[in-house]
């Protein structure tokens, strides 16, 4: 896949001296573990039964709303409605191509999803079905879904999970909902905490500076709380949780992201695919 150069990746850690050029220039890659992912399931062929008629219709999307990006949000979608919950979500969605996402069963089309962000495949975990539509976690905006009526999208099933207590500097990795392994992690500073919620693994992306150990990134669909608290040029960025090149660990001192043990980073990179949930709680 040809990597194209953008100005900032991640909302990396630590107060480094030159954070723009620190973070990284590349978009992420897609993990190696997708590669095993089963084969996607139709849309249509996946929704649960609905009775005849109970169907809500998809109005016609209005003219003007934007498509979600890397960069660019919408406004106007729902909250999450369980966003501290640890229940394994098992299910990813990709769109077919470029659709609409409404805030609600028949409700308003408030933006576009596409087949990929930034060159990577979107995949997208399922949190919730209801009258013959389904509801998904959203990229670069926070603790948000969105709704798709049946059609135009494709399912794979998921069987990890990451969880993050901010308090305990501990990370899981959890498999079917059985714990696998836990460390002990560095989240972000008093002023640039860790996004608190329900996100999901975006992709990866080989990233130049040696504070990440020689590992790649992991990066998140969750995105700065505050985007004027981290440090400058990192207001687009996205969080992740990468490999730190010091054994720091245990402390709340990052612009966000989540700092592994290296032999940590490698155990995820070689498991967790596109699309896998991430529960970060206080």
């Amino acid at each position: 896949m040809s990597v194209r150069r953008v100005a900032v990746l991640l909302a990396l850690a630590g107060a480094l001296a030159a954070p723009l050029s620190a973070c990284g220039s590349k978009h992420p890659k897609p993990p190696v573990a997708a590669a095993n992912t089963p084969a996607p399931a139709s849309g249509d062929a996946a929704m649960e039964a609905s009775p005849a008629g109970s169907v809500p219709p998809a109005s016609p999307p209005p003219s003007g709303i934007p498509t979600i990006t890397y960069t660019k949000a919408a406004t106007g979608l729902p909250a999450d409605p369980d966003q501290s919950s640890m229940t394994l979500l098992n299910e990813g969605l990709q769109v077919d191509s470029k659709l609409p996402v409404y805030d609600a069963p028949g409700g308003q089309a408030r933006a576009y999803l596409t087949r990929q962000i930034s060159g990577v495949d979107l995949i997208m975990p399922v949190v919730e079905r209801r009258d013959g539509w389904v509801a998904v976690l959203l990229p670069s905006v926070n603790r948000s879904i969105g709704w798709l009526p049946a059609g135009g999208w494709k399912t794979r099933p998921l069987h990890d999970q990451i969880v993050v207590h901010r308090g305990a500097f501990k990370l899981t990795w959890l498999r079917d909902g059985a714990a696998q392994q836990t460390w002990t992690v560095t989240v972000g500073a008093p002023a640039t905490q860790t996004p608190l919620g329900r996100t999901f693994v975006l992709g990866r992306s080989s990233l130049p500076s040696k504070v990440y150990a020689g590992l790649d990134v992991i990066a998140l669909g969750a995105v700065p709380d505050d985007k004027n608290a981290v440090a400058e040029g990192l207001a687009d960025a996205h969080t992740g949780i990468h490999a730190w090149y010091q054994n720091d660990f245990g402390y709340r001192k990052s612009n966000g992201c989540v700092r592994m043990p290296p032999a940590a980073q490698k155990v995820l990179l070689d498991n967790i695919p596109s699309g896998t949930s991430v529960i970060v709680l206080p």
